[in-house]
């Protein structure tokens, strides 16, 4: 057992990075993600963390100084939210598809417009695409551990690709949980030094780096990319045992499973709806309703082979999304667990389930109705209309 704190989530993100001794943090504020980088400052200011703080007059700034630091072979951090994470598109998707092994937090937070600041996951699914790793936390200690294991993950040499360690804005960033921060020594134990140096700036040895690059070599670029990204379940399983082993919390690696064995049906979540996901489904065992969950913990690379593992043999599903897809009438969550089953998806009843968007609950309740349709509707074997968590 390390040292036992109540912190916020954004508090548990930056107390994860500073125990990763990153080598430079550069930082802009935006809600609701601004006490990350404002905690780390502190750290540095007061002489806890040895580390280059950057700040800067933008998110594009950001993403751009930690892009020049991690050339040089440095470890970095930052974090953002919704417009901020807009903003940085550019340098963002230069960072995944240069290989440049990073970890950068994000608050989610809903995209404007109608204008709003408060919590969906919009921003975050709205880059999944970008090449890098994501993850989605649902509670304080989880941000802290996978900001800890993001890092391994990135930086395993058959990997070398940037993690994003999404948790829900205001929902899981601004509430408190007691966090039980592992020690310094035990950290540096578990995560080695930084060591890539696949292109790393070197005075002495000038190469160019991001040159106009010919079709034939970017198709190998991007091959290879997608064949580091086939390797990342096999590193989180590992990685997750092995920190398991040292700190005694396993997660389960690409997903999680809460009773399921014996499940019909199976509700999908994501972040932070998950506990209110648990207590739904053991309202519904009490009322004689064989529920089950799954928590999408990864969602690039999207984790086909252990979904639909998970709903082999059970009767129906639905998957919760804060987020929505413009191509399609439903979650991209939803849209993605249909394409995992392929054309098994016709064995099942399934729907979308469609909340939380602008600061929105989903309450306990909610996903208890969607049990409820699912448990209905279970014998059907056909796919139902999406349902909106919509109250007046």
């Amino acid at each position: 057992m390390g040292v036992i704190k109540v912190l916020t989530g954004n508090y548990s993100a930056s107390e994860g990075a500073a125990l990763c001794r990153p080598d430079l943090i550069a930082a802009y504020p935006i809600t609701p993600q601004s006490s990350v980088v404002e905690y780390l400052a502190g750290k540095v200011h007061n002489g806890v963390l040895d580390s280059n703080l950057v700040q800067v007059e933008s998110e594009h700034s950001a993403m751009s100084v930690v892009e020049g630091a991690a050339y040089a072979g440095g470890r970095v951090f930052t974090a953002t939210s919704a417009q901020g994470l807009a903003l940085m598109y550019e340098p963002y998707f230069r960072m995944a598809t240069l290989r440049l092994p990073m970890v950068m937090a994000i608050a989610t937070r809903e995209m404007t417009s109608p204008e709003t600041i408060w919590s969906g996951q919009q921003d975050a699914m709205s880059v999944r695409d970008a090449g890098w790793i994501q993850m989605f936390c649902d509670d304080n200690q989880e941000i802290t551990d996978m900001v800890i294991q993001a890092y391994k993950i990135a930086e395993d040499e058959g990997v070398l690709i940037p993690v994003n360690v999404c948790y829900d804005g205001f929902y899981s960033s601004h509430l408190t949980t007691g966090v039980d921060l592992p020690l310094q020594e035990e950290v540096d134990a578990f995560l080695p030094p930084v060591h890539f140096n696949h292109a790393t700036l070197d005075p002495d040895h000038p190469i160019s780096l991001d040159p106009m690059t010919p079709g034939n070599l970017l198709m190998k670029y991007r091959r290879s990319h997608l064949e580091a990204m086939k390797r990342v379940p096999e590193v989180v399983d590992r990685i997750d045992k092995e920190f398991g082993d040292k700190f005694g919390r396993y997660y389960g690696g690409m997903i999680s499973e809460y009773r399921i064995e014996d499940a019909e049906i199976v509700i999908i979540t994501v972040g932070g709806m998950t506990g209110a996901g648990m207590d739904a489904v053991d309202a519904a065992r009490e009322n004689g309703i064989k529920a089950g969950l799954v928590k999408l913990r990864f969602t690039r690379p999207f984790p086909a082979a252990r979904v639909a593992k998970a709903l082999e043999g059970k009767k129906a599903f639905a998957v919760i999304d804060r987020s929505v897809c413009f191509g399609w009438s439903c979650g991209p969550m939803y849209m993605e667990t249909k394409a995992s089953l392929a054309d098994a998806a016709d064995q099942y009843c399934h729907f979308s389930a469609i909340g939380g968007l602008g600061g929105a609950d989903i309450s306990t309740d909610m996903i208890y109705s969607t049990i409820q349709k699912l448990e209905d509707n279970k014998e059907t074997k056909t796919e139902l209309e999406t349902q909106w968590y919509i109250t007046e």
